[in-house]
């Protein structure tokens, strides 16, 4: 993250703590997800980073590295995508759109450095160039029900269909992506983040942290790769088909054997749902939940998880599917407390 934009957001009320900087509050937790309910919020998305991927051969590799096609990709819309194992596990996933030269890929900042370092040992004689563009470049996050209008009266365009992408002009070199209903993302240079987060304020909007963004992404049902699940999951455990991060007539990439395979010839036995737990103070994704028929054998693991308005934690869970459909789940040990399990905003067979 660039150190004049870390500065900015100090100087306008951000507070970091030194031990997590991805993480930028404004108020408290609960208060921030309490604000995204209902207001319209601007977010640095610093728990996010960014990649460029350019050169003559960028779009040949990245195509053949990622679970979608990026060569039919249009210059005026993003995807969702990932990064696999051999053994199709997700060891990343993000957004792609076209950037000035190729492409920016979106991820979770605590995998950048190292799918980074990743993606460069496959670029072998290929004429690409990859490279961090958080160094020069700000992602910013606006969601709530005047985040479009805001957009407009601050000079962008704002995007009407989801994943759809427009282009700012030359002088700004910026990008809104229409993430999913009221969210969109604004990827932009440093001194035009600058400038445009007074615009963006006096439109109405209020100044949010991480938090929030993650508290709407569990809301969308959207899941985040993180360090603490990296290569656990196959895409369709985390509904990843189901958000159109995976084309299954493309041609090969890493895992693509295993991800076919269990789409077609094997019967899918977990899948992520959203969840809530009350009564604790703490939980960490990573964990794992337990159902009565499985005993002390755990049946899936905590993707994300965030302070909710109500108390108690909102939750992305994958889990056995025979366990969702009994109705009782337990967090951290066979008896441990009880989950109370909800819908998703999309349609999980």
């Amino acid at each position: 993250m660039s150190t004049s934009w870390t500065e900015f957001l100090l100087q306008h009320g951000a507070l970091i703590d030194a031990a997590l900087p991805d993480q930028i509050h404004f108020r408290t937790p609960r208060e921030e997800t309490a604000l995204a309910t209902d207001s319209t919020l601007l977010v640095p998305l610093t728990h996010l980073g960014l990649i460029r991927a350019t050169g003559e051969d960028v779009v040949t590799f990245l195509h053949n590295m990622g679970s979608n096609d990026i060569k039919k990709l249009a210059t005026d819309r993003a995807q969702h995508n990932s990064l696999n194992s051999p053994k199709g596990r997700m060891l990343a996933n993000f957004v792609i759109w076209h950037a000035t030269g190729g492409y920016h890929l979106m991820l979770s900042a605590d995998l950048h450095a190292a799918i980074l370092k990743k993606l460069r040992m496959y670029v072998l004689r290929a004429k690409v160039k990859l490279d961090d563009a958080g160094t020069d470049r700000v992602l910013l996050g606006l969601a709530g029900p005047q985040a479009s209008a805001a957009l407009v009266a601050s000079g962008l365009n704002a995007p009407a269909a989801i994943l759809n992408v427009a282009q700012g002009s030359d002088e700004t070199d910026s990008h809104v992506i229409h993430l999913d209903n009221n969210r969109y993302v604004l990827d932009c240079n440093v001194e035009t983040a600058i400038k445009l987060w007074p615009r963006l304020l006096a439109a109405g909007i209020q100044p949010a942290g991480t938090t929030a963004w993650r508290w709407l992404d569990i809301q969308a049902g959207l899941p985040l790769v993180t360090a603490q699940i990296q290569d656990e999951f196959v895409a369709q455990m985390l509904n990843f088909e189901l958000l159109g991060g995976v084309n299954f007539q493309k041609g090969c990439y890493p895992g693509q054997e295993i991800v076919a395979r269990t789409q077609y010839l094997g019967k899918l036995k977990k899948r992520m749902f959203r969840a809530h737990v009350a009564g604790i103070d703490a939980v960490q994704v990573g964990m794992d939940v337990y159902a009565p028929e499985f005993g002390v054998q755990s049946c899936g693991k905590l993707v994300s998880a965030v302070e909710s308005p109500e108390g108690g934690f909102d939750l992305l869970v994958v889990m056995q599917i025979s366990a969702f459909n009994a109705g009782e789940v337990h967090l951290g040990i066979p008896d441990g407390p009880r989950l109370t399990l909800g819908s998703l905003p999309y349609t999980v067979d």
